[in-house]
């Protein structure tokens, strides 16, 4: 369900905001929707959530077969 909300800002902000949107090929509302999703990916309640760019990074070697003993057996060779 869409439900309508309004927001009152900066005129310069809404310029920015929407040359932005155009940019990137979005809406303003579309864009306002990913940032309050990402709100809810925030750390877990108690939690600090993570800086942006730890965020950003967070999950980017998930596909990667890489466990402590390789990260290890890595060290080792460097410090050698």
């Amino acid at each position: 369900m869409h439900t309508k909300l309004t927001l009152r800002l900066d005129a310069h902000l809404i310029r920015r905001v929407k040359a932005h949107a155009r940019q990137s090929g979005k809406s303003v509302s579309h864009l306002v929707a990913d940032y309050f999703a990402l709100l809810d990916q925030s750390a877990g309640p108690g939690d600090e959530p993570l800086p942006p760019v730890t965020r950003s990074l967070y999950g980017a070697l998930a596909p990667a077969q890489i466990d402590e003993a390789d990260y290890h057996a890595y060290q080792e060779e460097k410090h050698q």
